[in-house]
């Protein structure tokens, strides 16, 4: 038998699992009084902060607003901006550079711009495996150095998978290298939803997939059959459910994106207006404290765009995405529920960034975007919108005014530090183990780098100091196990980051924060504008100095500096 029909075999039964878990009867719940939780990820990519209903959206997500209604909602949790660094700082319980990824996956000549997590840190799975869980992931790994072909040619007929090329990285870098003993999910970062190129089960590629596969429902009926697997076991589990929606390219399937055909018509400055009168009245945000910022200026009102149909189908596609992914995360409670885990299973789900202002359109073919799909049809690439996003041969994005309306309340989006690009919605459920009031807010200042700190003592695993003949870096992330009571809880006294320039540096409810274009330093009082609407740098410039010197404190002992191409610490 061919190892086409091999892979083709294992990923019909690892769907076929997940199928059969909605059919499989409610097993009796399991005694669980002194037993450590199971303990899910799952991680969005490229949501906004208003996206899901429970935060304000009107996006149809019932079994994320299910958990939310159930557990704990937090108002200021970091991730580092982006895709790679945020997976980093998540797996490793370090700030991003600390573990090797401090721009993308390219292998630089910097220690903390590796481009993969190096071997001097140690990942959720690795650790929580010398605590006797089993460990499974799903979905985008992103955290590898990324193989390239001798020619744009040879590397197109990779990514429209005519040829085969090998491992998509090394495969010492891989998900079942770092600890994971089950994997199912695609190496690279961008895919194509029907097809996705660097698909692979443990380390095999998946050669082909069958004609109605749509990445997120394999995602999560793969996890669907690893809990069905892992709950014959009395050993606790560790699943990390890294989604690749809602990234771009804008793709979903039809019978999802016609719940919204008319959802989006009436523009951006409604839907962004509407959500946030429902983050006020649901108490997530208070408006004295987080006013809705005015929108930049020269943006088109939509009366005024011509584009307005493609428009206000690119944003419905993009909440199908989403629709999709919450149906597929309902299924996961169910079997939850069916093999009487669900009590004992702490589900937290975050996302990686903020919504995303790029046109990925004009980046066009290349690296690891198609220029064709499997059967020879030709990929548009929409520069002019000149067709509609949605389907397998059309790539598009959201764009910055809808990433606007999905970062709702907060200022910009992926890839910059401030609030737009980095507070994560984030929900904790675990009904065997939070005692907050059911569908309470938390204002526990945490961040992504926690996870780590968090298992550890919910586990019982220890952080080592050495692994695999490798010196460990120390933990920087705290425990969030503390807001899980409702009591109050600070988390984080200081908070850092750097992506491409954008910066930010946190102490307190002090916020010095630059972007990218421009490294102007501006001050923010979060604690009366956390919208950061009120630049206070001209007014107190000693704050600007001294949170300045913290942050390049940080950044000269953090692995930011030396950069790629330049010599020595910053000054």
């Amino acid at each position: 038998m061919t190892k086409t029909k091999l892979s083709l075999i294992a990923l019909a039964l690892t769907a076929g699992l997940g199928l059969l878990a909605l059919k499989s009867r409610n097993a009796p719940a399991k005694p669980h009084a002194a037993k450590r939780p199971n303990i899910i990820v799952i991680l969005a990519d490229d949501m906004g902060y208003s996206d899901m209903g429970c935060y304000g959206g009107e996006i149809h997500t019932p079994n994320l607003d299910y958990l939310a209604q159930n557990g704990l909602r937090y108002r200021q949790f970091y991730n580092t901006s982006r895709c790679c660094p945020t997976r980093a700082s998540l797996l490793t319980g370090l700030y991003n550079q600390q573990a090797g990824i401090g721009k993308m996956t390219e292998a630089e000549n910097q220690p903390g711009y590796q481009g993969h997590i190096t071997e001097n840190t140690v990942t959720l799975a690795e650790v929580l495996k010398t605590a006797g869980y089993q460990t499974g992931m799903t979905g985008k790994w992103h955290v590898s150095n990324t193989f390239t072909q001798k020619t744009p040619q040879e590397q197109l007929a990779w990514l429209n998978h005519q040829k085969e090329a090998g491992p998509f990285s090394p495969i010492e870098q891989y998900p079942t290298s770092r600890g994971f003993d089950k994997y199912f999910g695609t190496i690279w970062g961008v895919i194509d939803f029907f097809d996705p190129f660097s698909l692979v089960n443990g380390q095999e590629p998946v050669k082909s997939v069958p004609k109605d596969y749509y990445h997120t429902d394999a995602i999560n009926d793969t996890t669907v059959a690893y809990i069905r697997e892992f709950a014959k076991s009395d050993k606790p589990f560790f699943l990390y459910v890294a989604q690749n929606a809602p990234h771009w390219p804008l793709q979903a399937k039809p019978e999802d994106i016609d719940k919204y055909k008319d959802t989006y018509k009436g523009g951006w400055e409604a839907v962004r207006r509407a959500r946030y009168e429902r983050m006020v009245k649901m108490g997530l945000i208070d408006p004295k404290i987080t006013p809705l910022p005015e929108t930049p200026a020269g943006s088109v009102k939509w009366e005024a765009n011509p584009d307005r149909e493609w428009d206000a189908r690119a944003m419905a596609v993009h909440a199908a995405m989403i629709d999709r992914m919450d149906q597929g995360i309902g299924r996961i409670i169910r079997t939850l529920k069916q093999t009487g885990e669900l009590d004992n299973t702490l589900i937290l789900f975050l996302t990686d960034n903020g919504a995303s202002p790029e046109n990925c359109a004009k980046y066009g073919p290349g690296f690891d975007r198609p220029s064709e799909t499997r059967d020879g049809r030709k990929i548009v690439y929409a520069t002019e919108k000149q067709v509609m996003p949605g389907p397998q041969t059309s790539y598009a994005s959201i764009g910055p005014r809808w990433a606007s309306v999905a970062n709702t309340p907060y200022r910009y989006a992926k890839a910059e530090s401030f609030e737009g690009g980095i507070n994560t919605p984030v929900i904790a459920f675990w009904p065997g183990g939070i005692t907050a009031k059911k569908g309470s807010y938390s204002d526990h200042t945490g961040h992504v780098m926690d996870l780590m700190a968090t298992f550890c003592e919910l586990s019982g695993a220890k952080y080592p100091k050495q692994f695999k003949n490798n010196a460990i870096k120390p933990t920087t992330g705290t425990s969030l196990v503390s807001s899980f009571s409702g009591k109050p809880s600070k988390g984080h006294s200081e908070l850092f980051n750097e992506h491409f320039g954008a910066r930010y540096a946190r102490q307190g409810n002090w916020k010095l924060v630059s972007t990218a274009a421009d490294s102007t330093w501006q001050l923010y009082d979060l604690s009366t504008d956390h919208s950061e609407t009120q630049n206070l740098a001209a007014t107190h410039p000693e704050k600007v100095k001294y949170l300045a010197g913290l942050w390049h404190q940080w950044a000269n002992t953090h692995q930011v500096f030396p950069k790629p191409g330049k010599q020595g610490p910053s000054k």
